[in-house]
């Protein structure tokens, strides 16, 4: 089974460089063209199922790159955004510092209270990917956000604290796993800018 993990195209509080967390804002419209352009990347590839967050910005980008109508998406609560509590649309450069150290190195720094822990993620997508791997897909699509896709990558790189949390995922990326008899690797990650890299 191969797993593409997309990140949502743009949004307005994105490009505002504001906290969104579980604040269900839609794509803009350069997150739209976004997801065309990366459905046009991928080129004509069927995907066996399309899941997706239940946030509209997550499932219009799951239609879109999936190539699917929105009745067709599998929605599951557990890929859903990390839950920022009061931070929600805060400016990054306004958070504090309790939640500036947690959000940069959250392998050392705890959640400030309100704010999903890291043991939450993990165990959620966790979850998620082993309910995921009993399937029959030869190609799946996973649209979500780009902090609960770091515990997502965690899982698919075998990390032993269950994150990758660096790098950042930019909107629209995609990161592609192999997931064989519960063995994992990362085969590829297709950037809007630069052009598509091999791993």
């Amino acid at each position: 089974m191969k797993i593409w993990i997309i990140r949502h195209g743009q949004t307005k509080l994105n490009a505002q460089h504001l906290m969104q967390g579980c604040y269900d804002e839609p794509l803009n419209e350069v997150g739209i063209q976004q997801a065309k352009e990366t459905r046009k990347r991928i080129g004509d590839i069927h995907f066996d199922a399309v899941y997706s967050s239940p946030l509209q910005r997550a499932k219009a980008t799951a239609c879109i790159v999936g190539d699917i109508t929105e009745d067709k998406l599998i929605v599951d609560e557990r890929i859903k955004e990390v839950n920022f509590g009061d931070y929600e649309l805060c400016p990054y450069d306004k958070m504090g510092l309790k939640m500036s150290l947690y959000w940069a190195l959250p392998e050392i720094f705890p959640a400030p209270r309100t704010v999903e822990t890291v043991k939450e993620m993990v165990a959620r997508t966790s979850d998620f990917l082993k309910e995921l791997e009993q399937k029959d897909y030869e190609n799946v699509l996973v649209a979500c956000h780009g902090g609960i896709m770091r515990p997502l990558s965690g899982y698919l790189t075998n990390k032993r604290n269950g994150l990758m949390w660096r790098p950042r995922p930019t909107n629209c990326e995609i990161r592609v796993f192999e997931s064989i008899h519960g063995q994992h690797r990362m085969i590829e990650n297709i950037i809007m800018n630069p052009e598509k890299s091999k791993i």
